[in-house]
């Protein structure tokens, strides 16, 4: 695991060994005890450190907690398994998996709920697992584009509402379907969910010129769906 120093913090060497037992024993107790019932002075007892080794490293809970929420997405890894399609179920399938374990559920509920009366809470959230998750995004559209998959962007904007586009829908599906609709995301699930996502993206190319949008990319095809013209309906 990466040892990551919080902002504006020098002095010795951060131990790595430390941080994973620090981050560890917040989970268990979040799991244990929730939001309300952690505190640091416990975190260090279960973790074996001193407080002031805990203080060194995280200023509160708040932080405390997202990097030790964070650290748990930190185990994605995006398969390469030949097509965007299967990659994309490989990862949804890991990030179910993740979300299901009891102190994940324990953990990011209780900072999302905190962070709905806490701006800087919400940044950090924002920062240390939105953010940092966006590298799969990255990673797996780079590789479609290379093999042919999904055509390059026009320019940075548009690569980055594309970015967002799509981890906002894989993330926001998959949390919702495992904590809010606790409903299990099988193989099945997953595969039906991907074949939506890569129609979106690899249906139809558009292009808006002067207020109108044109289809510029090839028409979708054949799913059975009856659908004959495939000009734009079904399209976003």
């Amino acid at each position: 695991m990466q040892s990551r120093t919080p902002a504006g913090r020098t002095g010795r060497p951060r131990s790595v060994a430390a941080d994973a037992a620090i981050l560890a024993a917040t989970r268990a107790a979040l799991v244990e005890l929730g939001w309300s019932g952690l505190t640091l002075g416990d975190v260090a007892m279960r973790a074996g450190v001193a407080k002031t080794t805990l203080y060194r490293r995280w200023p509160g809970k708040n932080e405390l907690v997202v990097d030790a929420v964070a650290a748990l997405f930190d185990e994605l890894e995006l398969p390469d398994r030949g097509s965007l399609a299967a990659d994309i179920e490989g990862v949804v399938l890991q990030f179910a998996a993740i979300l299901v374990r009891p102190e994940t559920k324990s953990g990011l509920m209780a900072v999302v709920a905190e962070s709905t009366h806490d701006d800087a809470l919400r940044e950090r959230i924002r920062a240390s697992i939105v953010d940092r998750q966006k590298r799969l995004v990255l990673e797996g559209r780079l590789r479609a584009q290379q093999r042919g998959e999904l055509p390059p962007e026009t320019g940075p904007e548009e690569a980055a509402r594309t970015v967002d586009l799509i981890f906002d829908m894989v993330a926001g599906a998959v949390v919702h379907r495992t904590l809010v609709s606790a409903e299990p995301v099988d193989p099945e699930w997953a595969e039906a969910f991907t074949r939506v996502l890569v129609l979106g993206l690899s249906g139809n190319q558009q292009e808006t010129r002067g207020g109108r949008q044109t289809a510029t990319g090839p028409a979708c095809s054949g799913s059975g769906s009856g659908s004959g013209s495939g000009s734009g309906s079904g399209s976003d």
